[in-house]
């Protein structure tokens, strides 16, 4: 069954490229419906995980294709799946059916990663999920040199990847080891938890790594930048979580300070970029940085409650990140800029839009009740309570920063005087709410019933 979430949209996305260019239904129904399909799996799935495992290479070392799902992973499939479907939904360009298959193909190879058993193949899915956004970046971005950026930039951290997949390989004799609890060590540790940390920390990203990124969310379609942002930022963290703990804790150790040290320098620098920007979407894509940032110096404390609050702050920001987005598309698409001097009042005739933005907005800046807060909270706690009390302490900085450029954002295009220049637009349709609608009630679910994805990270 695990080989199927990363079969299925892979196929159908392949598939979609036999229509006619210009065929949107079809396109649609097909993404939505695979998407659908592979958000069901595991809830349909008795096995354990949904095993599948071949072996495919037995020299120099042992591997295998070899997925399955289990805790955190389980969580990464359900937020992957439930983004593609929104994305796809959402979806309204010339090239609907190309943009749904890049999506679906987006999908495929990032189960790959989510599901993979064996660090070879996750190594190998890390490097083809680079290519869909890519080529949409080619297709739809306003500069040509973005989409190049992202390619060297992620694939730089991807070679990495591999060469020390390749030496961790060689020295232990396998990689099929994720799950396990196996302890790698040596004098080479610390140099392979290099190789993988660099490639965690382009893709998560971490500053000053993080250059490729707010040119990449400005320049992406809305609905690949949600998916972009939304899950795609947080396979660097998986990877920390599940190579670099369980594997390499003492040579993750041996870099902890160096990581502790860009984790709170991302969280500052991205709070206070946002706060100057203009651009709407830029605004959005600094607070990304500084979200991650948080999250990286939980998992970088080894303190389990910190690792707990982590994983609930990686789903919380996937669905905020990706309500956002959509909705800064929709103002896009209607007003034909991303200014904020050049929004305001949109919800005053739009309340639609006004609210699922506010829902958004709100969750991204920790409002109690909402799914940032109890990550958040749950972080700080664990921070403090592994000794890190002056860390714990300027974290609190950007996170009242975040208040100051979500609620100027908030109220400058939503609440603010509105601008007579502007012209009325309609309100969200049906189809633009059904996209945020699973988004935003999953925000709340989740801010009221954490406890779900709490327990994650002890299975």
């Amino acid at each position: 069954m695990a080989l199927m979430l990363i079969l299925l949209p892979i196929v159908a996305g392949c598939a979609l490229f036999a229509l006619p260019r210009g065929e949107r239904l079809w396109s649609r129904v097909i993404g939505c419906a695979v998407a659908a399909a592979t958000f069901a799996v595991p809830f349909l799935c008795d096995d354990a995980g949904g095993a599948f495992s071949v072996r495919w290479l037995s020299r120099p070392f042992t591997a295998s294709l070899h997925f399955a799902w289990s805790g955190v992973s389980l969580w990464l499939v359900l937020l992957l799946a439930l983004c593609t479907f929104c994305a796809i939904v959402a979806t309204n360009v010339a090239q609907t059916r190309t943009l749904i298959a890049l999506l679906l193909l987006l999908e495929g190879t990032m189960m790959g990663v989510f599901t993979a058993r064996d660090i070879l193949a996750f190594a190998l899915f890390w490097d083809l999920m680079l290519l869909p956004p890519f080529f949409a970046l080619v297709e739809w971005g306003t500069h040509r040199e973005t989409a190049w950026r992202f390619l060297i930039y992620n694939f730089s951290g991807g070679l990495t990847l591999l060469l020390a997949t390749a030496a961790f390989g060689i020295l232990s004799g396998s990689t099929d080891v994720i799950g396990s609890t196996h302890q790698f060590a040596g004098s080479w540790a610390p140099w392979i938890f290099a190789g993988f940390a660099f490639a965690f920390a382009v893709k998560t990203p971490l500053w000053p790594l993080h250059t490729w990124m707010p040119a990449t969310y400005a320049d992406s379609p809305p609905p690949m930048v949600a998916v972009i942002s939304a899950v795609q930022s947080k396979a660097g963290l998986y990877g920390f979580i599940v190579i670099g703990l369980p594997f390499l804790r003492t040579a993750m150790a041996d870099w902890r300070g160096l990581i502790v040290a860009l984790a709170l320098v991302s969280l500052l620098y991205g709070a206070f970029v946002a706060l100057t920007q203009t651009d709407t979407k830029r605004i959005v894509a600094y607070s990304s940085l500084s979200h991650l940032g948080l999250i990286v110096l939980a998992i970088a404390s080894f303190n389990p409650i910190a690792l707990q609050g982590a994983v609930v702050y990686i789903v919380a920001h996937g669905l905020f990140s990706a309500a956002l987005f959509l909705i800064l598309g929709y103002m896009e698409e209607r007003e034909e800029t991303r200014s904020i001097s050049k929004l305001g009042g949109l919800g005053a005739n739009n309340p639609k839009l006004g609210g699922a933005f506010t829902i958004a907005a709100l969750a991204a800046l920790g409002l109690p009740g909402l799914a940032g807060f109890a990550g958040e909270i749950v972080i700080l706690t664990g921070v403090f309570k592994a000794g890190y009390i002056w860390p714990a302490l300027i974290t609190l900085v950007p996170i009242v920063i975040a208040s100051a450029y979500m609620l100027r954002l908030l109220q400058d295009a939503i609440n603010g005087p509105m601008i007579a220049t502007l012209p009325q637009r309609r309100d969200l349709t049906f189809a633009e709410a059904l996209a945020v609608a699973p988004l935003l009630a999953a925000l709340l679910f989740i801010g009221i019933y954490p406890h779900a994805i709490l327990t994650a990270v002890l299975r």
